[in-house]
């Protein structure tokens, strides 16, 4: 019954200015919060998702989602072979009178160092770019100078304003919210689109892919372009003028798609990709060094995943990987159990990681302490433009079907 009166009061929530019924709809979170714990019995997604649901197999709408939709655009044998071929002939026509034919965002994690591999195998010029937030471990620069000097790939870094940038991930910390990396999540696709635009290069290939990052819960990470949800949390918990920071709200997105013309595409989606065969091809390869966790390359993102979302909100965002993973093939539900019994979070590491951010952040241990118990909130608590962002993506998707290569 509750998960039916879910259904309709999202549909209320869709239907209505948020304004009009977020009483209602935040009553009902709060009810959500409180029910009885359940975990999928197919993948291991749980009702740390407050917005989770489960049909009588006690299968979650996540796993059914991925395996009825997301599943028919994963790797398919020859089929996707030859899709791959047609995208990689599409990006080189692209760029034949250019010196590059695609961007390639580059982090120092497997997925992006695997794609400038697969790209330099099909014959691609990428020119491979990556936004520098200031939080790289030595592992991940490590990785990116083995990566980009052994494939010749010429490099550009997009550095942050520390300044702007620190005072947003303060004010997304005082907000309270699971989004803790937003900042982060919006300038990456500044950043790729800004020296695609600048060298009038027409592709963007994304480590992206549906084998790591088919499943993970809006509730745990909302929509990093919603400008509306942004600017308020900015203008409400920010102390200092952010102006030099890269937006990338929806308009950008469609100038960027619709006039200049560029597209962003997950060629990994094409490839038979299984984490620990990359993991080994890179460090054979490459000199690759593992730094322990998806994303873990920052300092910052292994401490919000790994410790702030479990502390604060009883989120293990190892869930979502494993449930990918699961649904793929790749890992056994009883395996991902089995390290879901660890903590996230390394006990001998924490304490010395919470003093490194704390003063990278300009603030004292106390006060990153005090932010981490911080009542937990959600997007919804604040105003967004979720609806009117599910209503243009939709009709972007509905109209540029076709052109939607490797995109998920």
């Amino acid at each position: 019954m509750i998960e039916a009166l879910g259904l309709e009061l999202n549909l209320l929530f869709y239907l209505l200015d948020y304004e009009a019924v977020a009483p209602i709809f935040i009553t009902f979170r709060d009810l959500m919060r409180h029910r009885d714990y359940q975990q999928c019995s197919r993948c291991v997604m749980d009702t740390t998702d407050l917005q989770i649901t489960f049909d009588e197999d006690g299968h979650c709408n996540h796993c059914i989602e991925f395996l009825e939709k997301r599943s028919k655009h994963q790797y398919q044998g020859a089929q996707s072979d030859a899709a791959l071929d047609h995208l990689v002939e599409s990006i080189k026509r692209s760029g034949k009178r250019s010196e590059y034919d695609c961007v390639i965002g580059v982090s120092g994690g497997t997925d992006s160092s695997y794609l400038a591999h697969i790209a330099l195998e099909k014959g691609l010029r990428p020119l491979a770019v990556h936004m520098d937030n200031g939080w790289n471990s030595e592992k991940a620069v490590q990785n990116i100078r083995n990566i980009t000097s052994k494939l010749g790939i010429d490099y550009e870094s997009y550095v942050l304003d520390w300044e702007s940038f620190r005072e947003l991930q303060l004010a997304f910390l005082r907000a309270s919210v699971p989004e803790a990396e937003t900042p982060t999540d919006m300038a990456i696709p500044a950043a790729l689109h800004y020296f695609a635009a600048k060298f009038d290069i027409k592709y963007i290939i994304s480590g992206g892919n549906l084998a790591t990052e088919g499943i993970l819960p809006k509730s745990w990470h909302y929509n990093a372009k919603d400008m509306k949800y942004f600017n308020h949390i900015m203008k409400t918990f920010g102390r200092a003028n952010s102006n030099s920071f890269p937006t990338f709200g929806y308009r950008k997105e469609m100038y960027y798609k619709l006039v200049r013309g560029i597209k962003m595409v997950y060629p990994l989606n094409f490839v038979p990709f299984v984490k620990a065969e990359a993991n080994q091809l890179l460090k054979e390869k490459f000199d690759w060094q593992s730094y322990g966790g998806k994303h873990y390359e920052s300092r910052y993102t292994r401490f919000i995943q790994s410790f702030y979302l479990y502390k604060k909100f009883g989120i293990d965002y190892r869930r979502a990987g494993f449930a990918s993973r699961i649904c793929t093939g790749d890992i056994d539900r009883d395996t991902a159990l089995e390290r879901l019994t660890s903590k996230p979070y390394d006990d001998a590491r924490i304490e010395a990681d919470k003093q490194f951010i704390a003063k990278k952040l300009s603030i004292s241990t106390e006060e990153l302490e005090r932010l981490i118990d911080l009542p937990g909130k959600w997007y919804w608590d604040y105003p967004n433009d979720d609806k009117k962002l599910g209503v243009i993506y939709n009709v972007y998707r509905k109209l540029f079907k076709k052109e939607k290569l490797g995109s998920f």
